[in-house]
Parts: structure tokens; sequence; C-alpha cells
């Protein structure tokens, strides 16, 4: 250290001096709560300040983290700083990511590596190298407001610090310059930017900072090897066994290359698959962040040239690369939207104010049902259907079925297959469409000998191609387009199952863009099947996602041909999720909108506020069905459950409904931007349970058909006379002022927050139309898979 340097410094020791320590960071409106109530609530600093290094413990290193125990994280509330207090502020404000070039000296804090009083002004001063992990839970769920506890080497934890961050000048600073500059307010993990980030980017200056993949909330401070293997990776196999694999690198780290490989995926690779789900949000990002349309953007002088051109680019709907179906859907829905908007005014459905205002009607006996079902009790969970009560369903000698097909549909729908004991590997088939339901066993026998034998020749058609080139220029460019883009998704598709994690076989294709990456034969095989698919279905080829729904199928059935043919019957649901003009899933989210209105109509109001009534947040979801929201063997027993139609062949819709259910109160409260409902819901990602929301979304079913039933009863009814009408409870004078009589009243539609009430003339214009349950809503209640039948049509 230079004698510029020693001049600045004092250790708390020498505080007597009077010349202070050198406050590196600070971050203000950081608060202690010592009681549930706000008003207790403490206001004050966190800041890294560092000390000179004690006499008799001299520093050793050179390197830029410097000596650990020189440096102190601590916190102070604002009314003990005193003349500091302006300091602090300067320090907080200023901009740029290293410490400020000029030295700010504040007085000592007193140094501690223990909390003992509860009571005070919970001031402290950590030493860094006395920190051994930090809890940081970002503001999010339950958490609104984000914090941080220290947990010191000792064992002992300091009062958790709550980040106000709207009351934080530096902090909403330092959002609207991400915005300004990368157009994007979110950090480097996906989160929103929020104060403790700043705190993490401190300590990485000073010290190695880990992660745990255990818990990602917590973050352990200069980890030793003990503790790195303590708060090892969990992975969980296939068949439910965790077992432990070594700790993730640093975080401050960057991996150096893609040599290194284990069961788990490569980071970069890791990082290329997680961005494929992130680009329908950052879009959406870009659509809450400037309140523009999609016209409004390409006119925006801010944004990129690039992006600006893509946009107006009229070739924009033929592009297919790894980003088609996310990057095309928000500027056309944005366009379309306008113009559906328009249709839907020639005729009227059940909006979300009709059903608030039908609420206080008094048509005969006519009542809209209650629909909350936070009340309701689960069901009792039936027992998985292993293989020998699934074998027991058919006839020994003709091996036809004797049991009706709802009643096997009703077992799977409400128990599930056991998962270990083949019973999957039997019922998908049918489920799937590969068996006919009224078949024999022979001539099933027949139908699997006729599929493999088309299985071989679709397989022979395209290696053909790759081997004698019997095709044009343009149609071999094209296969081989579509070759390299099967192969990039198969190597980063669940490669954290036993399957799929290996490689240990050289690349088959040594001209392949991908030869010096390892593979094994399971991987080779999902290849194959997807080229062979692309085969099969050329006008609408592979599309990005498509591997996610192969690799459940090929996992359980373990046979290329079987699984082939099981996940064409997939796509055959699936395949309107894949269209390049997007109205499959346009329709689907339409679907959904509507459903909301009539079901909740509260909550779409509040949504509509919130700009969310488009459901974007749930376009991952709807893709490929909630693969990523669940862990592996829950999805396997969703997929299977959706496969029955057992209600609906739009169950997948309710589930939705089911998950806006679960979390209304908390979107009610707490959530009013796009970007926060955006947020809240991809974060559930992995942390919903499967079988109470399975539950929910039954119950949510039947309330539907019996709402839908109960408003066409309604519109049978001949109206009332005017003068006969009467307003429900005023059949006695005291029933408003003590409640019986009556249900307790919603508010109206008008009186909602955030919604304007119609004017007078809309009012009347609106009460001119017919009011009808819309096709798409009456769908839901259809067995019949809708998409099937366009293709049949």
């Amino acid at each position: 250290m230079s004698d510029d340097d020693e001049g600045e410094y004092n250790t708390i020791a020498h505080a007597s001096s009077g010349k202070g320590v050198k406050l590196l960071y600070s971050k203000s409106k950081v608060y202690v709560h010592p009681t549930p109530s706000s008003k207790d609530n403490i206001p004050g600093f966190i800041a890294l300040i560092q000390q000179k290094p004690a006499p008799s413990n001299p520093s050793t290193t050179t390197s830029n983290r410097g000596d650990a125990a020189s440096y102190l994280l601590a916190w102070v509330p604002e009314s003990s700083l005193g003349d500091a207090y302006s300091t602090y502020v300067q320090v907080d404000l200023a901009d740029g990511d290293s410490p400020p070039r000029q030295r700010y000296l504040v007085p000592p804090l007193p140094t501690t590596t223990t909390h003992r009083d509860p009571i005070g002004l919970y001031s402290f001063a950590v030493p860094v190298s006395e920190i051994y992990s930090l809890l940081v839970r970002p503001p999010s769920l339950g958490w609104w407001f984000g914090s941080v506890v220290i947990n010191t080497r000792s064992g002992d934890s300091f009062p958790a610090l709550f980040f106000h961050d709207s009351e934080c000048e530096s902090t909403i600073l330092q959002k609207r310059k991400l915005v300004k500059d990368t157009f994007d307010p979110f950090d480097r993990e996906g989160g929103l930017f929020w104060g403790g980030d700043e705190v993490l980017r401190w300590l990485r200056r000073y010290v190695d900072v880990q992660r745990s993949s255990v818990d990602r909330n917590v973050y352990l401070i200069n980890p030793s090897e003990e503790d790195q293997l303590s708060f090892g990776r969990a992975v969980v196999a296939g068949d439910g066994s965790v077992s432990k694999v070594q700790p993730e690198a640093s975080t401050a780290a960057v991996p150096s290359g893609a040599s290194q490989r284990d069961a788990t995926m490569d980071p970069f690779m890791k990082t290329l698959k997680e961005t494929r789900w992130k680009v329908l949000e950052s879009l959406s990002k870009i659509t809450t962040f400037t309140r523009r349309t999609a016209n409004e953007i390409a006119d925006n002088p801010r944004i990129p040239l690039q992006v600006r051109r893509l946009i107006q680019n009229p070739e924009i709907q033929t592009l297919q690369d790894e980003f088609d179906s996310a990057r095309l859907y928000l500027a056309r829905w944005a366009m379309s939207i306008a113009e559906q908007s328009e249709r839907e005014r020639q005729q009227r459905i059940w909006t979300a104010q009709d059903v608030l205002e039908s609420e206080n009607s008094s048509v005969g006996d006519f009542e809209i049902l209650e629909l909350e079902t936070g009340n309701l009790a689960l069901q009792e969970r039936r027992k998985i259907l292993t293989l020998p009560e699934w074998e027991g369903f058919f006839d020994p000698t003709s091996g036809r079925l004797h049991v009706t097909v709802e009643e096997v549909k009703e077992r799977i729908f409400h128990g599930g297959l056991d998962p270990n004991d083949g019973a999957r590997k039997e019922a998908w088939l049918f489920l799937l469409g590969v068996y006919p339901w009224d078949s024999s066993l022979e001539e099933r026998q027949a139908i699997m000998n006729s599929k493999r034998d088309e299985y071989i020749r679709l397989k022979a058609g395209w290696w053909e191609r790759m081997v004698e080139g019997d095709s044009t220029t343009e149609e071999f460019d094209h296969w081989k387009e579509q070759r390299n883009r099967i192969e990039k998704d198969v190597h980063r598709t669940d490669r954290t199952i036993p399957l799929f994690a290996g490689e240990d076989i050289p690349h088959p294709d040594p001209d392949s863009p991908f030869a010096d990456v390892g593979t094994n034969v399971h991987l080779e095989q999902m290849k194959d099947m997807l080229l062979t698919y692309n085969e099969y279905n050329p006008e609408l080829g592979y599309v990005q996602g498509m591997s996610d729904l192969l690799a459940p199928l090929y996992a359980v059935m373990q046979d290329d041909a079987v699984a082939f043919w099981a996940f064409v019957g997939f796509m055959d649901r699936m395949e309107r999720n894949f269209l390049r003009d997007q109205s499959g899933m346009r329709s689907q989210l339409l679907a959904l909108d509507q459903l909301v209105q009539l079901m909740d109509p509260q909550l779409y109001l509040h949504l509509q506020s919130a700009d969310s009534t488009n459901f974007f947040f749930f376009f991952r979801m709807l893709l490929v069905w909630y693969k990523r929201e669940f862990e592996w063997g829950d999805t396997l027993r969703l997929w299977e459950t959706l496969w029955t139609d057992y209600f609906s062949s739009s169950f997948h819709l309710f589930i939705a409904l089911a998950i806006l259910e679960k979390h209304r109160d908390v979107i009610m409260d707490h959530l009013k931007h796009f970007d926060e409902v955006l947020k809240y819901i991809n974060e559930l990602s992995n942390t919903m349970e499967l079988v109470p929301l399975l539950t929910r979304a039954e119950s949510l079913f039947r309330r539907f058909e019996r709402s839908v039933q109960a408003i066409d009863k309604k519109d049978n009814f001949p109206a009332a006379p005017t003068a006969h009408q009467r307003r429900p409870g005023t059949s006695s004078p005291d029933s408003s002022a003590t409640g019986k009589g009556k249900s307790p009243q919603r508010p109206t539609a008008g009186s909602s927050s955030g919604v304007n009430a119609p004017s007078s003339l809309q009012q009347v214009m609106d009460k001119d139309k017919p009011k009808v349950i819309s096709p798409e809503l009456r769908q839901l209640l259809s067995k019949d898979i809708p998409w099937k039948g366009q293709q049949a049509s």
C-alpha cells in the first residue's frame, strides 16, 4: 500500500484520531423491519467500507481482492449518521461500477461478528472475512421487498435487510440506465434488477462469491472445499433418486471453454437453451417498459436499427430460425388484436362486466355460481394404475378391451400410470392414437409391424438424400438447414436426464458443424426421429420445441420406431402450436382470455388494468404443455392426464386457469403492471404441486360447465316486465343492514379499480346486441381435438 493510501485510512482501533474509514459503496433506503407494522421500519444504508489492515497482520497479497479482513459490510440507520449522511448519499449516487475515484472518509462503525441485542438501532459492521453466507431473496412471490440476511462463520445471523427499491434514488437511476443502454431492465440471470444485485457485485470485487445449487437463494463467501461439497448440486434422476455432484463454478467466473463436460449440460449450452424461452419475455419487457404498440416501436429512434428493420421487414413471416415462434408472436398479436376486437364488436360474448352485472339481477331463480375454489376440499387421491390392472382391462383370449374406454380414461385421469412397471409403454400408444381402443391383440401386432416398415421407409428417404444426394440443390440446402437445427436442439434437450446426459461416443458425421461435440446413442436416435418426422410432414418440417415433446416419449418407449409413431400422434394435437402464422397459439390465448372473463371477472378486470389480458405469460406453458413448469415425473403424469380428453380436449387451458386462480390474491393485491405479472408467473416454474392443481382444474371445469348451462337457460327466459322486476334483497327492510338473505356483494365492473365505466350511449348500444357464449368457449366443452377436425376438413 502506498504512503498516500496509507494516509487515507485508519483502523477502527485508532478511530480516535478522527480520520475515519474509507466508504467504497453505499445503498440507501435499506430497512430493518423490527415488527410487522410498517410504521416501525428503520431506514438506513448498507455499505462496504475499508479500514487500514491492522499492523500486526500486514497484507501479504497484491491481488485485487486484497485482504478480506480489511473490508467491512455494514448497515447503519439514517438517524445515526449525522454529518456523514451527505457522504453516504454522494457515494450512493456515484455513477460507475468501480468505487469513486474521490476518497470518501466516514466515521468508523463498531465492528462485530455477532448480533446479540434485539433492541436499539441494529447497526453493525462485520468483516467480510467473517461472513459465511448470504441469504438473498429477490422481490418475488411472498417477498415483495427483496432482502439480504448475513450469516457469520460463528453461526450467528444479523437482522434481515429489506431493500425498498421504489424509494432508493440510485436503484431507480440504475434501472433507467439499464433500459436506456441495453433496452433490458433485467439482470444477467433474467430477474428484475434490484438493490441486492448491487451488494453482490460489490462483494465479488473483493472476495469469492459462489451461488449454491441446492438453495438458489444462498451465496457462499470464500467457501472452503467442504462448504462447496455441502452445498453441491442435486441431480434428480429419471427414477426419482437424488445424487450429489460437484458444485457449480463461481458466479463471478466465466467458463473458459466447452471441453470439460459431465452428466449435466455445459454451461454455455444451458445458456443457449434458457435463451430460447426468454425471447418472448424480453420482447414483452420491451412492450411494457416503452408502453408503445408494435408500430410505435418500429418508428422509435431509440430502438436499435436492426430491430426496427426486423419489425418492418415484410418477409419476417418466412423466417424460421431458432427464435421464430417467440419472436414473431408478439408483433403479430399487436397487429391482429385490433382486427379481432373489431370483429368481436359485431357479436357480443359474455364479458367480465356482463357477469358482474348478472350477479345482481333477478331473472327467475338464475344465479351465477360462486367462482372461488379456495374452500373446496381436494378429491381423495386415486391409486396409481399399475401394469397388472391395465392388463386386466383386456380379454385374455382376444386382447380386446372388455371395459368401457371412459372407465379406462377415468382411471388414468385421476390416478395416473405407474412410472416404473411398464404401464406407460402400453397405455400411451392407445392415448396417442397409435392403437385403436377397439383393436384386438393380433390387430395391434399387425399395426405395429406395418408402422415399423413405414418408419424404415421414411427414414430411408432422408438417408438417401444425405448419402446419395438424390435431390435438387435447393432441397438439399433446406434439408441440411433442418438437420443442423435439429442437432443443435437435441444436444440441449433434457440433458439432466440420465438417458440423455452422457457423451460416450464420437459424432458419427465428421462434416457436421457439431462434429467436435460428444454424443450418445439416444441423442442420435432422437435426431433420426426428428429428421424422419421432417420427412413425414414436410409442410411443417421441424420447428424448435418439437425436441422437447419427443424426449419424454422416447425416454419411456426407448424404441425409435414406437416412439416415432407416438410422437406423430402427439403432434396431431400439437401441430397448431408450431404454425408459422401463429394462428394456433393465438386461438388458444383468445379462448383463455374469454375463459378468464367468464370464470373470474374481477381477476380479468385487474389483469386488464395491468395490460396483461394478452396472456403472453402463458405462451411458453401452452407451447409445450407445461414441460418447463414441472419436474420430469410430474410432466409425464400431466401429459397422460391431458391425453385422455376425459373432460375436454382443451383441459390444458383449465390448468392455466387453475394456476391463475391459485395465485389470484397475490396477483390482485400486489401485481399492477405487465412486467410484474410476467415475472411472477415465470418464476412459478418448478414450484407448483401437480395433483392439487389438477384437482383445482377439474373443479373449475365443472363450474364452467354449469355456468354455461345456466347462461344458456337464462337466454331462453322471457323478458320480465319492467314494472314487476325487483332487486335481490329488497324484500326485507333490514337485509341491507344485516347482510342476511343474500350473498356478499361483489363490486360492479364500473366500480372496479383501474377500469372506466362505459358511457351511457355505449351501454344502450351494448344492450341491443345479443349476449352469447362464444364458439371458443363452447369448444372447451368438447372432447374432440379441434386441430384434427381442421385437418380432416
